[in-house]
């Protein structure tokens, strides 16, 4: 039997188990975000991605769909005061995030949209966040390539180490959510990473990732004063507002627990299935691609909002 076509049957069966309701019928579930990411990224790495439209198109809708469940699950009070203590370091860490990425982009010599869009990434919601700007500075399809690559695997990268680490300092779940919610690149990556330290991370580090990517319209605005652009396409995430509502009709609509706990499981789901798509569409070129100084300056950026919001949190929050 040709390659390509086991791959097609495994991707198909992993999907399966991957949805299999493992902690109803066992009461335990060995398929977390992280063993689904890894299992994406060692298929690609092996396999390849079978369906790379499909693979794509469902990564990015069902990750919105799976946050909007996930608001079923929290109280618009609770989750407002307990994600209170994040809005000030979204508003400190986006800002340097964006003026350090651009200074050190022009001192490494790396192309001005790259280092631009790489900062973008960073300072924001990783993948979104370079989605939604690339247009407006009219970056080709190298530029966005670079930045997407290298946001990607050290977004891949953060959902298995920053837990660890979390438990190492004995980070309390709010500490841990607001920093992950802060440090870590993607959405999807902050939830995972949210749910595998417990449901109270989980919310906070929800909440917060959802407030910073709201920060993706003014910076789209700011983008078209700096690259004159008026007539720029703005990409605007409508999910966040699907999610704020689904988090008032939680709170004040009388939503019966069963039917609450529910969606939040499939919410769940379709995280960690979102997670394995987001890993199968790892490539080798993908890698290749991303070059040696903006990896560095990535990184450099990952550093610094990494090591200083967790000084701030780790001393502020309780």
């Amino acid at each position: 039997m040709p390659l390509n076509v086991i791959g097609r049957w495994m991707y198909i069966a992993l999907i399966v188990i991957v949805l299999f309701p493992w902690d109803i019928l066992t009461g335990y579930n060995p398929v977390t975000p992280a063993s689904a990411l890894f299992v994406g990224l060692m298929f690609a790495l092996c396999f390849g991605c079978p369906f790379p439209k499909f693979n794509k198109k469902s990564s990015k809708y069902l990750l919105q769909a799976s946050v909007v469940g996930l608001g079923f699950g929290m109280n618009v009070v609770e989750s407002l005061k307990s994600g209170s203590e994040g809005m000030l370091f979204t508003v400190v860490s986006v800002v340097s995030v964006m003026v350090l990425g651009c200074m050190f982009g022009y001192w490494m010599h790396i192309n001005r949209k790259t280092a631009y869009l790489i900062s973008s990434g960073t300072a924001i919601c990783g993948g979104s966040a370079i989605a939604a700007v690339g247009p407006v500075l009219h970056a080709d399809e190298k530029e966005m390539a670079v930045s997407l690559g290298v946001i990607f695997i050290l977004n891949a990268i953060a959902l298995f180490i920053f837990p660890p680490i979390g438990h190492f300092f004995e980070m309390s779940q709010q500490q841990f959510g607001t920093w992950a919610a802060i440090a870590i690149h993607d959405t999807s990556s902050v939830v995972g990473a949210g749910d595998a330290y417990g449901p109270e991370a989980l919310r906070i580090a929800t909440l917060i990732k959802l407030t910073r990517a709201l920060w993706i319209i003014p910076l789209a605005f700011v983008t078209m004063l700096i690259f004159r652009d008026k007539k720029a396409r703005i990409s605007i995430p409508w999910f966040i507002f699907l999610f704020v509502i689904a988090m008032v009709v939680n709170t004040y609509c009388g939503i019966p627990a069963e039917v609450s706990e529910w969606l939040v499981w499939l919410a769940k789901k379709g995280l960690v299935l979102t997670l394995f798509f987001i890993g199968a569409s790892l490539s080798i070129n993908t890698i290749k691609s991303v070059g040696t100084l903006p990896l560095l300056l990535a990184i450099a950026l990952w550093i610094f909002i990494a090591v200083s919001s967790f000084m701030v949190v780790v001393f502020t929050i309780e």
